[in-house]
């Protein structure tokens, strides 16, 4: 009778399910700061959330992977649907997975989903000292100054943020090419190596950056995902990261050594206290839309079903286009969020946050997130992608997306609009942008260089994606041309330029770096573009190994010119206030537009004085045509810093000036 009761019992869980009967919101929520694994001197203090247990263990083993269990210990159900457990862990066995049983049944052994250590491929937690991974002088480290022009030294929090450069940046693609010079290959430990050089000289990697004069060091993925297999370290793998395992430490495949949890968050550090001591901030990639497993997710072996969005039927919703999304909205995972992100900054020292497929979260769990965050580190930077990659059970009005915006508590969105404006669409293919020649984009670039702010000379009815105003300050819009995702820009104007000359295809790429760095808003680059990377004509390079997605560093030599435009680009960004100012109230006043330019031709004048900068008034003019154009400049004589995409010294023009095709012209006086 009891194993038939069981049967029933079970069967009408799985009926639930299907019909979607369950209320997760009847789940006691737990409040307290102690989730997950404690260490106190030799006591261990264990505690997880499974409201719906009738029982839970802790099982140990002597190594991350492998063996079989050491010990078991029952854990002792506590309050709003915990259960813990104070004990000295057993020493001859370091690590430990829990497992609960449900509807008289044990389900999956998982390692603790707030995990700070792990084993080898994540698959059991680690116990050890967390201030053992601290590299010497970690507690003196401090997050850089992204030092403005001498005289901004008072300048506001929002005054900084649009002053940030950001460059996104793969771990391994930095330093597993054998040009990079780095020792290190594809480890954390690569990029704090200086004095690296290319095959003719030139500095790659740390110095690098240093060099180029970028702000931020935007990381992809590097919390612990699933794809790479730890154990083969050195066989050839490769993965972006956006399958998270555990997101509270580090990938091992960038350490050197994976079996030891230690190991891989003191290199971690080590990278960012080396970032810091070298004028660099770090921003972390952060995936907590989906979870790589979905029934064998931690998270689901714990509470099956709650962290995770269901459609009517009972099935995984899936705006991810993963195969789940998870539900920020629900207590307990905005829970998981929040004190995941606050511990990356309290641990490691994280100065900000890219959160992938931000459109996914609900609007009040992010700005949540990001006042704790602001509180923390004043100065933070967090944004992501405004959008989903499918349909989602929460309604629009709720959601993060690009269109609520505004509603965003100092967390900036992605630009589409200008990325695409500048490039083409990144869904077709062939089709050319504005820098490449594309005719009636105009209105799309404007409303990119106003960083989607409101301004009265746009008109938002032309605008490629956007028919208003979705920003109501500058920090909130980061402008940029490409990413990780899709072609990386030289390929793009390879496929969709491919009836014109090397030569025009390199003065596009010049003009659409040009527009970035000259617009409002927060700047945004993907490695290597500043020599012409390519990953050769692969579009989601994601799990596309080293010959496509290695940095060839050798390029910086053979594209020279356009890293030493680029690098001056940073630089007048970064010195003149007036390419960065701080509010949308700025932008709409001291940002004019000329009336009556020719096709293919954006052209405006800033009021440098109106924003404290030394130069008092700027004119810069995009040709996005395949010819030359004339254009009069404003009476006056005027200084020339840019013409034809080269940095030009003591010229001074007056009336009309010559265009080149697929340039940018900049002038102050």
């Amino acid at each position: 009778m009891r194993n038939l009761s069981l049967l029933f019992s079970f069967l009408f869980i799985q009926t639930l399910a299907k019909t979607q009967i369950h209320d997760f919101s009847r789940y006691p929520v737990y409040t307290g700061g102690d989730l997950g694994f404690r260490l106190n001197g030799t006591e261990g203090e264990f505690r997880i959330w499974a409201p719906t247990a009738e029982k839970a263990e802790i099982l140990y083993y002597s190594a991350g992977s492998g063996g079989s269990v050491e010990q078991s210990t029952e854990m002792k159900k506590s309050v709003d649907g915990t259960w813990t457990m104070k004990m000295i862990p057993p020493p001859h066995a370091p690590f430990y997975v829990f497992r609960v049983m449900i509807n008289g049944k044990w389900l999956e052994e998982v390692p603790d989903p707030y995990a700070k250590l792990v084993g080898v491929n994540g698959r059991r937690a680690m116990i050890g000292d967390l201030t053992n991974s601290n590299p010497e002088g970690w507690e003196s480290d401090r997050s850089p100054q992204w030092m403005l022009n001498r005289r901004e030294l008072s300048a506001s929090v929002a005054a900084k943020k649009t002053a940030a450069v950001i460059y996104e940046l793969h771990v391994r693609d930095a330093s597993i090419h054998l040009s990079s010079g780095i020792s290190q290959k594809g480890k954390f430990l690569g990029l704090t190596e200086p004095g690296t050089k290319n095959s003719e000289g030139l500095s790659t990697g740390l110095d690098h950056l240093k060099e180029l004069g970028i702000t931020h060091v935007h990381l992809l993925p590097s919390y612990d995902f699933y794809s790479v297999d730890e154990s083969r370290p050195d066989s050839l793998q490769y993965n972006w990261g956006y399958d998270p395992l555990n997101y509270n430490t580090p990938e091992g495949s960038y350490a050197t050594n994976a079996e030891d949890g230690i190991t891989r968050v003191k290199e971690f550090k080590q990278l960012i206290k080396t970032f810091h001591e070298n004028g660099l901030r770090l921003v972390l990639d952060v995936a907590y839309n989906h979870t790589m497993l979905t029934e064998k997710s931690w998270f689901n072996q714990l509470v099956p079903g709650y962290y995770y969005r269901q459609k009517t039927d009972g099935s995984f919703s899936d705006a991810t286009a993963c195969g789940n999304e998870t539900a920020s909205e629900r207590p307990m995972m905005r829970k998981f969020m929040l004190e995941s992100m606050l511990y990356w900054v309290n641990e490691f020292h994280i100065d900000g946050f890219r959160i992938d497929l931000m459109g996914v979260h609900d609007l009040e769990t992010i700005n949540i997130i990001s006042s704790a965050l602001h509180k923390l580190k004043p100065d933070i930077l967090i944004y992501g992608e405004g959008w989903t990659a499918g349909t989602s059970p929460l309604p629009d009005t709720l959601r993060a997306i690009k269109k609520n915006a505004l509603l965003l508590d100092r967390v900036a969105v992605f630009s589409d609009d200008i990325r695409d404006g500048i490039k083409g669409s990144v869904f077709r293919h062939d089709e050319k942008g504005f820098a490449s020649g594309h005719a009636g984009l105009e209105e799309s670039i404007k409303f990119g260089i106003t960083a989607a702010c409101k301004h009265p000379q746009v008109d938002y009815m032309k605008v490629n994606y956007s028919q208003a105003p979705y920003a109501k300050e500058p920090y909130q819009t980061i402008s940029y041309c490409e990413c990780h995702d899709n072609h990386v820009l030289w390929d793009k104007l390879a496929i969709s330029a491919k009836g014109y000359t090397a030569s025009e295809r390199r003065n596009m790429h010049l003009l659409s770096l040009s527009i970035v760095l000259t617009s409002q808003g927060i700047s945004f680059l993907h490695a290597g573009t500043e020599f012409l990377r390519t990953k050769f004509g692969v579009e989601n390079s994601y799990n596309s190994g080293d010959p496509i997605n290695a940095i060839n560093w050798d390029l910086k030599t053979i594209n020279n010119d356009v890293f030493e435009y680029t690098k001056k680009l940073i630089a007048l960004r970064r010195e003149h206030p007036a390419f960065r100012m701080s509010s949308g109230k700025d932008i709409a006043e001291h940002l004019l537009f000329f009336p009556n330019t020719p096709n293919n031709v954006v052209a405006y004048q800033l009021n440098g004085g109106a924003v404290k900068d030394s130069w008092k008034n700027i004119v810069v003019i995009f040709n996005g045509s395949e010819s030359i154009q004339k254009m009069s400049l404003p009476k006056g004589n005027w200084t020339t810093v840019i013409a034809g995409n080269r940095f030009i010294e003591n010229t001074i023009v007056s009336g009309s000036v010559s265009l080149e095709p697929f340039s940018c012209s900049l002038y102050f006086k």
